[in-house]
């Protein structure tokens, strides 16, 4: 079993900061592969699918942010899942907007949400890391993260989340992650060229 996690904020005045795009794409694939409704469970909201077969669970927590490892470990207990069965989407200040990696293990970079998740699983998940840039200013970090994409944001975000949600079989069991990555740029590509 696979679970897929989007980090962000409950709440409509959070749904369109630059900080809650992990659960833009956890909703993108929720929507493009007919998993089932959202429902609460896990101290977050859970839908049901597969991605290539195998049975997927993706969550977005409840919690808010710098709790996100509640609803992780509490989900990940009750599958009796690995750290390696998570995979943890997020925004990522040190990539330009529109870039994507996926790495596994690692530190937490400054960021809450896998801060927390990393205390209640420990560091061998995998991160799908989605570029949102810098502000340039460490002062201006946490304005610009809860703050909401510009209209001009679509041009990359739109065809990005689209293009996760294509490629989110390829995160099944036996696919690597290099696959997904390559996967997503070529269909950013293909989709700001009209194909």
């Amino acid at each position: 079993m696979l679970l897929i996690v989007g980090l962000g904020n409950p709440g409509s005045r959070y749904a369109a900061n630059r900080h809650n795009i992990g659960f833009m794409a956890v909703d993108e694939i929720v929507r493009r592969h007919c998993f089932s409704p959202w429902r609460q469970r896990f101290q977050g909201d859970v839908a049901e699918g597969r991605l290539d077969g195998e049975k997927t669970m993706a969550l977005k927590p409840r919690t808010y942010m710098n709790e996100s490892g509640r609803a992780v470990g509490e989900a990940m207990r009750f599958f009796k899942l690995r750290p390696e069965d998570v995979v943890v989407f997020h925004d990522e200040l040190d990539l330009a907007p529109g870039k994507l990696r996926v790495k596994r293990g690692g530190g937490h970079a400054g960021h809450n949400g896998l801060r927390s998740i990393i205390a209640h699983i420990g560091p061998d998940f995998r991160r799908v890391r989605i570029g949102i840039g810098h502000p340039g200013d460490p002062a201006r970090v946490t304005g610009y993260v809860l703050g909401d994409f510009a209209k001009s944001d679509r041009e990359w975000s739109e065809p990005l989340l689209e293009a996760i949600g294509e490629a989110a079989p390829l995160l099944a069991s036996g696919r690597q992650d290099n696959d997904f990555a390559a996967r997503i740029g070529q269909a950013c590509k293909n989709l700001r060229q009209g194909q």
